[in-house]
């Protein structure tokens, strides 16, 4: 009978002891932060004492920096522990002199935290990566006692466990190397729940509290409205400018030629033929621009074929040779399949203008979460141009920055100096 369902097997036993390997070098790393983080409090309460009786404004200023620094550290290791980010919680900082800078330091609620958090780790660590550190090198040092005992003078390692267990010989020593296997078993029990432990303790004064969380949403959804109804009347002005300088200027010219065709009609036939022929043209053009108009709100073959047809159909009209690749699970609502035309099509617009590539590559793919129908859309627009594009460098990538910001969807920018460009989209919806 097989007994390998009781004991783990060597590779985990092998993960197991790599991870808490790891997590003994971090509690080293962490100890050194929380002596530094001692020294950092000092330093700023000292500068806020300074500040207070008018002198130590750049000391105040250089202690939160560090102090901040030293945070997103720790941010970032308690976000790889518990594979979860932990965000910034702080508030834009104005621009202005130091004494400007140091008041909105001061007033953002996050600061304080942070010293709390400094005063809250000085506590804390010593029953988490500290404690671990601890038994880990009390295991060692009880499994090489009797090593010390017979390298040290005399007067050194004869009292272990106080005067009353004094050592007179070196085969009495080693009644004190079974305590090693126990420490070091406890700290490879207690290793990753300690590390986790403070881990969590990091995220609970570090991270952005639930009320700030609410604020920081509150204003997105404020300046994301605000964008979407600039970006409305933007289209409303222009959907007016197109109707008023395009297809009413050619109704207003057939209404005057109809009407001097009628005029024409007995005296002079032939160029009333001739009115009537531009009275066909300027209809048939009319007609184009509207498809144009309507197209450039909401394209019919959007509507008709769904955004897998829609962005295939705007490939093939592409002077670039574009591949398309779409991984969808059906009809996505018509907002955002909307809205996702669209950043598809400024993003390969800008690349035509701007990368001079040879190539482009759109990808499109629904992730759905797991146990709903709802999941995340990403849109890709790669290129093989020179590079360099940038969300802050014109108004395109910009304006679908707007656009996708509605529906709380991101865009990212890879384009290094030389090439290759990503452009990466990707929308919240349901399928």
């Amino acid at each position: 009978m097989s007994h390998s369902s009781e004991r783990p097997p060597p590779t985990a036993l092998r993960s197991g002891l790599a991870l808490r390997v790891s997590l003994l070098g971090w509690s080293l790393v962490l100890l050194l932060g929380a002596i530094l983080g001692a020294g950092l409090l000092t330093l700023w309460v000292t500068s806020v004492t300074a500040v207070a009786l008018g002198v130590g404004i750049p000391l105040a200023l250089l202690s939160t920096v560090l102090v901040r620094w030293l945070a997103d550290l720790h941010r970032q290791w308690a976000a790889d522990r518990l594979g979860e980010p932990v965000p910034r919680p702080y508030l834009p900082t104005p621009q202005g002199s130091w004494l400007v800078r140091l008041w909105s330091i001061l007033r953002d609620p996050a600061s304080w935290r942070d010293w709390a958090w400094l005063l809250a780790n000085s506590i804390t660590g010593w029953f988490t990566y500290t404690l671990s550190f601890a038994l880990f090198l009390g295991g060692v040092f009880y499994l090489i006692y009797p090593i010390l005992y017979e390298l040290t003078p005399p007067q050194v390692f004869r009292t272990p466990l106080g005067n009353g267990f004094r050592l007179h010989s070196v085969q009495q020593s080693f009644a004190l190397v079974p305590l090693g296997p126990v420490l070091l078993l406890l700290w490879y029990a207690t290793a990753e729940r300690l590390a986790n432990l403070n881990a969590r303790v990091i995220r609970s004064l570090l991270a952005p509290t639930a009320q700030a969380q609410l604020r920081a949403r509150v204003a997105q959804l404020a300046a994301s409205r605000a964008e979407t109804v600039d970006t409305q009347a933007g289209e409303l002005r222009r959907i007016e400018r197109d109707l008023h300088d395009g297809a009413q200027a050619r109704l207003v010219s057939l209404g005057m030629s109809l009407g001097l065709a009628q005029q024409l009609m007995l005296d002079d036939p032939h160029a009333a033929q001739q009115l009537l022929e531009e009275a066909r043209e300027s209809t048939t053009s009319a007609l184009a621009e509207l498809r144009d108009l309507v197209r450039g709100i909401h394209p019919p073959v959007l509507a008709d074929r769904g955004l897998d047809g829609a962005l295939k159909a705007l490939a093939l009209v592409n002077p670039i040779p574009t591949t398309v690749l779409t991984r969808l699970p059906g009809r996505l609502p018509a907002p955002v399949e909307s809205a996702a035309y669209f950043a598809v099509a400024e993003g390969l617009s800008n690349a035509i203008k701007h990368a001079q590539a040879q190539h482009i590559r759109i990808t499109v793919e629904f992730e759905p979460h797991p146990g709903t129908t709802a999941g995340l859309l990403t849109m890709r627009v790669s290129d093989d141009g020179h590079g360099g594009a940038a969300v802050d460098a014109g108004t395109g990538l910009r304006g679908i920055a707007r656009r996708l910001a509605a529906f709380d969807g991101t865009l990212t920018v890879d384009s290094p100096p030389g090439g290759p460009t990503e452009i990466r989209m990707s929308l919240p919806c349901a399928s």
